[in-house]
C-alpha cells in the first residue's frame, strides 16, 4: 500500500515564503485539522514550552493531487545545498513547442515575486533558488 507524503521546508520567515511557494505552486493554505478552528488553536495544543518557534505556514494543493507543505521556522542558517529539490513541473500540459515558453513565463513570475535565476539548461529546465535561497527546479 502505497502512503501519502507530505514535505518539510526549514525557514526563516515560513509565513512570508509561503506567498512564494503559494504562487510557485498553486497552492492554498492549509485549514486547521478538525475540531480546531485556527492554526493558532491547533499549535497551542501541540507547543512545549521549549519550542523556539513562533511562525509555521501549512499549504495544500487544492485538487489534492500534490503533497501537503509544512515551511518550519528554523534559527539556524541555510549552510548548504539541500539533497531533496522540489521540481514545479509547468510544462506538462503544454503542446511541445510551447513547452520552453511556459517554462520562461513562470520562471519571470517567480523572479518577480522575490526568486533568483540560478542556471538555465534551455528547452529542458531552470534552477531557481526561493528568497530564502532553497534551491527547486521549474520544467
Amino acid at each position: 500500500m502505497a502512503h501519502t507524503i507530505g514535505l518539510a521546508l526549514d525557514c526563516h520567515h515560513p509565513t512570508r515564503l509561503a506567498e512564494f511557494w503559494k504562487l510557485a505552486l498553486g497552492y492554498e493554505d492549509e485549514p486547521p485539522p478538525p475540531p480546531f478552528t485556527t492554526r493558532e488553536e491547533w499549535v497551542a495544543e501541540f507547543a512545549s514550552p521549549d519550542d523556539d518557534q513562533d511562525d509555521g505556514a501549512w499549504l495544500h494543493d487544492p485538487s489534492g493531487v500534490g503533497p501537503k507543505l509544512f515551511l518550519q521556522q528554523v534559527r539556524e542558517p541555510k549552510t548548504e545545498k539541500i539533497r531533496l529539490h522540489l521540481d514545479v513541473r509547468v510544462s506538462l500540459e503544454a503542446p511541445k513547442a510551447m513547452r520552453w515558453v511556459v517554462v520562461e513565463r513562470k520562471v519571470a513570475e517567480l523572479v518577480e515575486a522575490g526568486g533568483r535565476v540560478v542556471g538555465v539548461y534551455p528547452e529542458h529546465h531552470v534552477v531557481m533558488a526561493d528568497p530564502e535561497g532553497n534551491e527547486f527546479c521549474v520544467c
